[in-house]
């Protein structure tokens, strides 16, 4: 299994030489073939290169069209994906919905909003430094989240806007021996907007077989005054019903943090590290913004939680009201949660409209 050897987080095994091939799909080379790259005699960047020709950058990037879906990558197994770089406008980050299939399946295991894949829900960048997702300026985004297959990955992207977007993307994989315990990569978008009194926001429900849950982002928006992290967080493994195996003691506990984000004093800490981070904080501006919100997110690569049957995640919302007691909360919280797992897998709740996507 050496030719796997490429897929593992970090650069213990990067000097192991393999019988991997690498390959990398983008608008300059649509199926990623060997020696096809660069080719292109039309394309976005044609009328720059009219004085250069063919090879000189005539294709970087594609137009979606409004309300259509395209097809980024279709490749034929085994292998994986090991990186994806995109960027685009920031105005359509919540509607462009990225899909991945693996092996040929109806439904996908990844439908998630453009912008929340890459921890950034709010259409306005936030830089992360993470392991699996980097986000750079001024748009760059990098997912290296490992993703395994065995007979074929295809990627599509949806624009529900009614606007033309251009997108440039970068798609590079490695065909290669898989091993037998190779998991399939997932990830779901949940919202509520606003979450209903006494309830709680459910990251993921309906989980069915083995596998383990990797990641959340969360954007977070905040519909009262005073702190809004009291929530705790619950994952419900292989059978729990009313009380979960593992709950967490604080919103901020469960991303990294301690005490409100607050430092230095009276202000919110913004950091972003190898696993945890609160990336984002958009305060109110005094006229038209009068919420505040948050990005945060939190990798379990080096405590994935294991399930073997199935698996459910939810978190509170919580501030505090009179007399020192909990005030349940009504914020819009849009979740991801990222997880591996054997296939089939359950299918993903519809998305919601365009309406129900808008940053808003």
């Amino acid at each position: 299994m050496d030719q796997f050897n490429g897929l593992a987080l970090g650069l213990g095994n990067i000097w192991r030489i393999s019988r991997a091939q690498t390959f990398s799909i983008s608008a300059e080379n649509p199926t990623g073939e060997k020696g096809k790259g660069g080719m292109a005699t039309e394309g976005t960047g044609a009328a720059a290169a009219r004085d250069l020709g063919r090879g000189w950058k005539v294709s970087p990037s594609i137009q979606l069209q409004p309300q259509s879906t395209f097809t980024l990558a279709d490749i034929a197994g085994p292998g994986a994906i090991q990186h994806i770089w995109m960027t685009c406008d920031s105005r359509f980050w919540r509607y462009l919905i990225l899909r991945f299939y693996w092996d040929g399946e109806e439904n996908p295991s990844v439908e998630v909003p453009y912008g929340d894949f890459f921890c950034n829900g709010w259409c306005e960048l936030a830089l992360v430094r993470s392991i699996p997702v980097a986000c750079n300026p001024a748009g760059g985004f990098n997912s290296y989240w490992p993703m395994p297959f065995r007979k074929s990955a295809r990627i599509t992207i949806e624009n529900v806007s009614p606007h033309p977007v251009i997108l440039y993307y970068q798609i590079t994989f490695t065909r290669t021996e898989i091993p037998e315990d190779a998991a399939y990569f997932h990830a779901e978008w949940r919202r509520n907007n606003p979450l209903p009194y006494k309830e709680v926001h459910t990251l993921v429900s309906g989980i069915r077989g083995q596998g383990h849950y990797v990641g959340t982002y969360i954007a977070w928006g905040v519909n009262n005054n005073g702190w809004w992290g009291e929530g705790e967080i619950k994952f419900y493994i292989d059978g729990d019903t009313e009380f979960p195996t593992i709950c967490g003691t604080g919103t901020e506990d469960y991303f990294g943090g301690a005490w409100n984000f607050e430092f230095p004093r009276g202000e919110y800490g913004v950091f972003t590290a190898p696993f945890t981070g609160l990336c984002q904080v958009i305060k109110p501006d005094g006229l038209y913004r009068s919420q505040q919100r948050f990005g945060m997110y939190r990798w379990h690569i080096m405590d994935p939680i294991r399930f073997q049957q199935d698996l459910r995640v939810t978190i509170q919302a919580l501030g505090w009201r009179s007399d020192g007691r909990y005030l349940p909360l009504q914020d819009d919280i849009a979740s991801t949660a990222f997880w591996y797992q054997t296939e089939p897998h359950t299918p993903h709740p519809p998305l919601p409209d365009k309406d129900g996507l808008e940053v808003i």
